[in-house]
């Protein structure tokens, strides 16, 4: 991979994609990705960004519709998740904000 280059990972679905998230939680730096969210050429996508200097990694899913609530709790053990309003208290959940995007300068290959 060349300096600056972005590798692009689409998922079938957001189930998968959040398993990212849950592995970049367990890992030793323990850094939790964030959950962007943005109306790209009228495609829903919500995606995550991964990876260090030099080089990313854009994973993305394209929804059928905006997302509806502010966060996702994400439980750490099964991988299920829901859409909720606000952050929980269950230790066994990983609370990730989504946050909506009003532009970007990524060109998803959709």
């Amino acid at each position: 991979m060349q300096q600056g280059e972005i590798t692009y990972l689409k998922y079938q679905n957001l189930e998968d994609m959040l398993k990212v998230i849950i592995y970049s939680a367990q890992s030793m730096i323990g850094v939790i990705p964030m959950l962007y969210y943005i109306n790209y050429s009228g495609k829903h996508v919500q995606f995550i960004q991964t990876g260090a200097v030099g080089g990313a990694t854009v994973h993305y899913v394209v929804q059928n519709e905006k997302p509806a609530k502010k966060f996702i709790q994400l439980k750490r053990l099964s991988g299920e998740f829901t859409y909720i309003d606000t952050i929980g208290s269950d230790a066994q959940s990983l609370y990730v904000p989504v946050l909506n995007l009003e532009k970007s300068t990524l060109a998803f290959p959709i």
